[in-house]
């Protein structure tokens, strides 16, 4: 089989059945088995030919991470035989044939490991790595997948009927529903907005702190120009290190890094912005310095180019005040650290351009994100429906629930990271500054907590070394059980504020529809992907009971937990 072009899944499969794969000449990665990603296996007998051509250790790598690989790899483990270009393929294919070479087969070593008595510690240690990224409960895949090689070795005589009955089982999970709804709702965020004619080119980024820099740098590797601003250049190189750690790692052919490096320009006068189609604002979050800097830029930008703001919680009415061209200003609220995150919120106001938007989601999808379209409102999403869920975490704290126990609950619940180290890895201060702005117009009771006391010693966290947690190397240390006794509720009080955040943003039209607005919260906050999202979560659990739940918390523990209005309308 010829294969030409992105081969993954299904059609990778397929292609296995074949006796001599060519690939193509290319440095894309376009071989995988993705279907652990929809909550699923192979299907089409991948799980048994993976292992027979690239053994064990890489055929379950591939399967249970469902990463894709370029073509030199896939030739490294087995899993191709050979490389041509579209001119050559044919004669290659041709001298296989007509040579006909031993068919691949797994390496000597993974065939030993393969053996009846040695699986079971092999299958050990595959658990051992599947447990650390995922619970069985939550993901149950890539267990199956380790539980048919263990019972069958990859064996082709009971090994494909095997997998027909196991992957009928994995794919009527909850899991498995919610996860291949996931993948669709990315088709979703991805066609918002409408065709725009012209094309952004040069990126100008002001602000070259974390958020700034590391969005200059992103927008650099994906082949736009972008100059970036500081007051001075001191400000501006750790930016330009970091962004060199990324080129490497991102960027393997030296000419190309070389290039990408070359379209990252440190830009300290602010020259770039008389040159730039878009604009992206991103200092610090305070409105009247903002607003100066609008004054200045929109002086210097050229006709028709885009001013966005990447403010985390300044309603945009507020911010363009001071313009001429109101209504062509938006935001476009990036997440840290911005290489590791998908989603960008795209703002407006009622008012706002549509063009502008359009421009916005044009460039958001252009650069590789998923846009989640907001109306301007304090927090919009993603801080909005994460600050009651932080709120409650260090209320619990304050109460004398151990912080460990706090974290454990909401990764149980399927959180990526409990809600303790999260506002310790974003910064007790800047948790501070974002809680003061969101609670400013609410009526809700805010409950106690150290953040305060914490933020005045210094305690502000990983980035000192200390806040809830001690950090060491960049990892939070965890004592096991310091502190009283676990509430039994504790996982609602966690988990149910955010649904009834995400209750109120849909009922105040912050996103316009339901699938939108758990989109942006699984690929914005990391809310349990298998669980579908907030609202599908209140769905599948039941919505009077969930909000029987949250009426029992309000009567305990405060207004705080009271039922949004929203909830009658769904």
């Amino acid at each position: 089989v010829a294969i030409d072009g992105v081969c993954r899944g299904g059609g990778l499969e397929i292609s296995m059945m074949f006796d001599y794969r060519s690939g193509p000449v290319s440095d894309s990665k376009i071989f995988g088995l993705p279907e652990v990603k929809l909550g699923l296996h192979p299907g089409f007998g991948g799980t048994v030919r993976a292992v027979q051509l690239c053994g064990v250790r890489a055929g379950m790598q591939l399967m249970l991470t469902g990463n894709p690989i370029d073509a030199r790899k896939a030739l490294r483990i087995g899993l191709i035989d050979q490389i041509a270009g579209e001119d050559e393929w044919r004669d290659a294919a041709r001298k296989l044939i007509a040579n006909k070479p031993p068919q691949a087969r797994a390496p000597l070593v993974d065939r030993i490991m393969g053996l009846a008595p040695l699986r079971p510690f092999v299958m050990n240690m595959l658990i051992k790595q599947v447990a650390s990224k995922a619970r069985k409960d939550h993901y149950p895949a890539p267990y199956a997948m380790i539980d048919l090689w263990a019972q069958h070795g990859a064996s082709s005589v009971t090994g494909y009927d095997a997998e027909a009955d196991s992957f009928g089982q994995v794919m009527m999970t909850d899991t498995a529903r919610n996860l291949i709804r996931v993948f669709f709702l990315q088709s979703t965020l991805k066609k918002q907005g409408n065709p725009i004619d012209r094309k952004i080119e040069h990126v100008h980024v002001v602000g070259a702190g974390v958020m700034g820099g590391d969005i200059a740098a992103w927008c650099a590797l994906r082949g736009h120009t972008v100059t970036l601003q500081d007051r001075e250049q001191k400000y501006i190189e750790p930016a330009l290190e970091r962004a060199g750690k990324l080129f490497a790692r991102r960027v393997k052919d030296d000419t190309k890094r070389a290039a990408t490096i070359e379209r990252l320009q440190a830009d300290v006068a602010g020259d770039g912005a008389a040159k730039a189609d878009l604009v992206i604002e991103a200092i610090f979050e305070n409105l009247e310095a903002k607003q100066a800097l609008y004054r200045d830029l929109q002086a210097k930008m050229k006709p028709g180019a885009l001013l966005a703001t990447n403010t985390s919680s300044i309603r945009l009415e507020e911010l363009r005040t001071v313009l001429d061209a109101p209504t062509r200003f938006i935001g476009l609220h990036f997440f840290n650290p911005v290489a590791m995150l998908p989603l960008v919120e795209v703002i407006r106001c009622e008012d706002t351009d549509a063009e502008a938007m359009d421009i916005g989601f044009a460039f958001t999808r252009g650069i590789g994100k998923l846009p989640l379209e907001c109306k301007s409102s304090p927090g919009f999403v993603v801080n909005r429906i994460l600050a009651p869920y932080m709120g409650e975490a260090m209320a619990l704290a304050h109460e004398g629930v151990p912080l460990a126990a706090i974290d454990t609950a909401a990764v149980a619940f399927g959180m990526p990271m409990g809600p303790i180290e999260l506002v310790d890895s974003v910064g007790l201060d800047i948790a501070q500054h974002v809680a003061g702005i969101l609670t400013a117009d609410s009526e809700r009771d805010v409950p106690e907590n150290s953040l305060a006391e914490l933020v005045e010693s210094g305690n502000l966290g990983r980035k000192t070394g200390q806040g809830y947690y001690r950090w060491e190397d960049g990892k939070a240390i965890k004592p096991d059980a310091e502190g009283g006794p676990v509430p039994d509720d504790i996982q609602d009080r966690l988990i149910l504020p955010m649904v009834n955040e995400a209750v109120a943003c849909l009922s105040e039209g912050v996103v316009a529809a339901d699938d939108l607005l758990d989109a942006g919260v699984i690929f914005g906050t990391g809310f349990a992907p298998f669980r579908g999202g907030p609202i599908n979560y209140a769905r599948e659990r039941g919505l009077d009971d969930v909000k029987s739940a949250l009426e029992g918390l309000a009567e305990r523990h405060g207004s705080r937990f009271t039922p949004h209005k929203g909830w009658s309308d769904l």
